[in-house]
């Protein structure tokens, strides 16, 4: 049975961020943050973080679903204790820098206020 291991609700969107997904990466970080990343940054409050993703697991970013192909060695630790995640929809099934969630090579969503990340399991 499917399980929601992550979940967060989007506080604030910097003003590079549509950039940055155009190039197919969507920085998140928690709302401690330093200023100086607000620019480029998704910032995010959890409000349930039993663990990061995993190879298998499923990305939902309000109704767009994502398959997670390959993750960083210190994308957990990152996650788990920033809010900070490297989306990178590129396709990979190895990870190019130890922070990086990949996912498949498609399109990502414009981001807003409210907006929604989720994590789930796949049994």
């Amino acid at each position: 049975m499917p399980e929601i291991v992550y979940s967060s609700t989007v506080t604030s969107v910097g003003e590079l961020v549509a950039d940055f997904a155009e190039q197919g990466v969507l920085v998140w970080f928690g709302e401690n943050a330093p200023p100086e990343l607000h620019e480029f940054s998704i910032i995010h409050m959890p409000n349930v973080s039993n663990r990061a993703p995993i190879v298998g697991d499923v990305i939902k970013i309000n109704e767009n679903q994502f398959n997670v192909l390959a993750v960083g060695s210190v994308a957990s630790e990152n996650l788990l204790n920033l809010g900070h995640l490297d989306l990178k929809a590129n396709g990979l099934t190895e990870p190019e820098m130890p922070g990086d969630v990949n996912v498949e090579a498609v399109s990502l969503p414009a981001v807003q206020v409210g907006d929604r990340l989720v994590v789930i399991s796949q049994p």
